[in-house]
């Protein structure tokens, strides 16, 4: 267990002197923020491998027990703040955005292409069913007497509102958590990732519902949020991605459901309006989980 952190402890350590260096050999700031650089021959910077890290094969025969749990992670948490920030991104780098803006860049480009309307993928969704998703366009009452008497309406009586990385309040995430009999330990794998917000047609109203944007599969991310960079405030030689921090689940999250023979449902559903005990029950299930790794090791 020692020699195992100290490698880990020693690959961190040079991968902050990677970046470090990156940044002060770099000849122009093009070479920071496009590409990932390192000393090749000679003295010349060439281009470093910087795709994430492959999950590895398992086999469905060494998936000893498992369980698929999904979990809100609330964005007024202070560990959460790295996937809400930066929201303003005319004053920052390019290297640097959100989460929120990094998979809809990702989507608008085409490079994430899993995207669903459930977190059960029974739908697809595409990018303009997202973009009408995210956009309301409202005519003031002036513009509809307008619109009535025959005449144009002005665009000043069309108001148009699109909701940002500034209106997301939280994504909820579905894993699984599965013991791995062959190496004798307990693994979690993130299965997909949906932003949270009100629901654009009723942003003026006091208590708006939560809506889900859209999932996105996330082995099918992993390429997009390896290359997005997130603020590390430890240490800025040594950059962070999103891909880094969800798979280290650096994050706080709340249990909100777990597969179970009620069809799924959430705790919720049979614990009503008592926010104090779903949290119990979102706790209880969190040590199960734990327990159950903890009892194979009981003599």
């Amino acid at each position: 267990m020692i020699k195992k952190y100290f490698i880990l402890l020693i690959a961190i350590a040079f991968t902050g002197v990677t970046y470090g260096q990156n940044l002060l050999n770099a000849k122009s700031p093009n070479d920071v923020t496009n590409k990932n650089l390192v000393d090749g021959e000679d003295g010349e910077l060439t281009e470093e491998d910087d795709s994430p890290m492959d999950y590895g094969y398992i086999n469905d025969r060494d998936i000893m027990w498992s369980t698929t749990v999904w979990e809100i992670v609330d964005l007024n948490e202070q560990l959460n703040l790295p996937y809400y920030f930066p929201i303003d991104t005319m004053n920052i780098g390019i290297e640097r955005r959100s989460l929120f803006d990094a998979l809809l860049l990702g989507i608008s480009k085409g490079e994430i292409t899993e995207v669903y309307s459930d977190d059960y993928f029974t739908a697809r969704k595409s990018l303009s069913e997202i973009n009408e998703s995210l956009t309301r366009i409202d005519t003031l009452d002036i513009g509809y007497e307008q619109y009535n008497a025959g005449e144009e309406v002005y665009p000043e009586y069309i108001v148009k509102q699109s909701l940002t990385s500034r209106d997301i309040v939280q994504y909820k995430i579905k894993g699984i958590w599965y013991f791995d009999k062959r190496n004798g330990e307990m693994k979690y794998r993130l299965l997909a990732i949906a932003p949270v917000s009100p629901d654009v047609n009723e942003m003026d109203s006091e208590e708006p519902d939560m809506v889900e944007l859209f999932w996105v599969w996330y082995p099918d991310a992993r390429e997009v949020l390896n290359r997005t960079k997130v603020f590390n405030p430890k240490n800025t030689s040594f950059s962070l991605s999103f891909d880094n921090i969800l798979n280290a689940r650096r994050f706080i999250g709340i249990i909100y459901k777990e597969d179970n023979v009620y069809g799924d449902r959430k705790i919720s559903d049979y614990i009503k309006e008592n926010a104090m005990f779903q949290l119990l029950e979102a706790d209880q299930v969190k040590n199960n989980i734990r327990d159950f790794e903890m009892d194979l090791w009981s003599y």
